[in-house]
């Protein structure tokens, strides 16, 4: 994708956050997201990157005019440092930059161990709108259910206990990948490949072969957990 089509999805994907306001990406906007696009990020990791701070502005009740994209760099580097370290091509160390009188700015903490957990059963609780699958939905029902009972424990959680509730949440995760992957049909399990296989191209010639396997993983389960709009349960 050349950069003006980059700019255009990421115009288009901003209206739909600001309710079909258009604010045009012109000018230093546009200068701001053609260097994302030559940094290789993603199109679906800057579209992450700006639901977190159009999220993060609606749960504080700071939306009182459109969101513009520059409100969103943050955001999407932070996105796009944590894609590369999930796929190991390490970070870009830029996600520290925050834009200078920005009321949306973000903070860059990590939320509690418990509310981690009350998010992740909300998340997983969301209507879907999917057919029904048996063996997925049970395991679904079986991971809310256990994270449920976590979620309190998880408040006065200290030590040991704390490391082991961190550890459970890694194996819950892994069983939610793994039921996702029984979920999905052949066909788009092959356009996910396809899609995770094109963010990789601007990384996949630098990387080796064993990095490079790992990395198609990394970014296809994160394309899966999207499609079924899946929680990361792991804790880190």
């Amino acid at each position: 994708m050349d950069e003006p089509d980059y700019c255009r999805e990421i115009e288009a994907y901003l209206c739909q956050k600001n309710g079909g306001h258009l604010v045009r990406i012109v000018g230093p906007a546009f200068e701001r997201v053609r260097e994302w696009a030559d940094q290789g990020v993603p199109l679906k990791v800057a579209f992450r990157g700006i639901d977190r701070c159009c999220e993060r502005a609606n749960g504080r009740g700071a939306r009182r005019r459109p969101m513009r994209i520059e409100f969103c760099e943050a955001d999407v580097l932070a996105a796009f440092d944590d894609w590369r370290r999930a796929i190991g091509a390490g970070a870009t160390q830029v996600a520290e930059a925050r834009v200078s009188g920005d009321e949306w700015g973000g903070s860059g903490r990590k939320g509690s161990l418990s509310a981690h957990i009350e998010r992740s059963v909300s998340r997983l609780l969301a209507p879907k709108g999917f057919t029904a699958h048996a063996g997925y939905d049970e395991a679904i029902a079986r991971i809310t259910g256990e994270l449920d009972e976590s979620a309190a424990r998880a408040k006065t959680a200290r030590g040991e206990a704390r490391a082991r509730l961190i550890e459970r949440l890694s194996e819950l995760d892994r069983a939610l990948v793994a039921a996702a992957s029984q979920r999905i049909d052949p066909p788009t399990a092959g356009a996910l490949q396809a899609e995770a296989d094109a963010e990789l191209a601007s990384f996949a010639g630098r990387m080796p072969a064993d990095s490079l396997a790992r990395a198609r993983k990394v970014a296809y389960e994160r394309l899966l957990r999207d499609a079924l709009n899946l929680p990361v349960l792991s804790y880190e």
